[in-house]
């Protein structure tokens, strides 16, 4: 597996792979409000132009994608494939980003689905759940 910066070339599959991981294992705990409005998060071109991507690479295949914003600081997305979860992926997409920025504190807006996953990185809940836009998220943080 290799991590390396998504370049606007791969930016089709990263996202790809993020929705298709998000309806198969996160939509069930939103209503049709929060995945219309992850959906259209996705198409955003401002929103998409902020953003710093990475992706783990099994050869040409995209098996993980990690998307900070504000020079590494906020975690906005971490998919990895359903065939290649608990496999170590988002850890090594986690740690690549721990590499590349010096950030001394990393939030999250936590899905239900992934709160665990963040948990093991070395997340702590800040809040409890909130919704917003019928998107349910905790808020989360890393402190190195």
């Amino acid at each position: 597996m290799k991590i390396k910066l998504i370049k606007s070339i791969d930016k089709d599959k990263a996202f790809k792979l993020v929705i298709d991981t998000f309806l198969r294992f996160e939509a069930q705990d939103y209503g049709e409000e929060g995945i219309n409005t992850f959906k259209t998060l996705l198409h955003d071109n401002e929103f998409i132009k902020s953003l710093e991507m990475y992706g783990a690479f099994d050869g040409e295949d995209l098996i993980g994608v990690i998307a900070t914003r504000n020079s590494g600081s906020h975690i906005v997305l971490l998919f990895v494939d359903g065939n290649h979860h608990r496999k170590g992926i988002a850890k090594e997409l986690f740690n690549n980003v721990l590499k590349q920025f010096s950030s001394e504190i990393i939030t999250v807006n936590s899905s239900p689905y992934a709160i665990n996953a963040y948990k093991r990185l070395g997340f702590t809940a800040t809040k409890k759940e909130q919704i917003k836009d019928g998107i349910r998220f905790t808020p989360m943080i890393y402190k190195r």
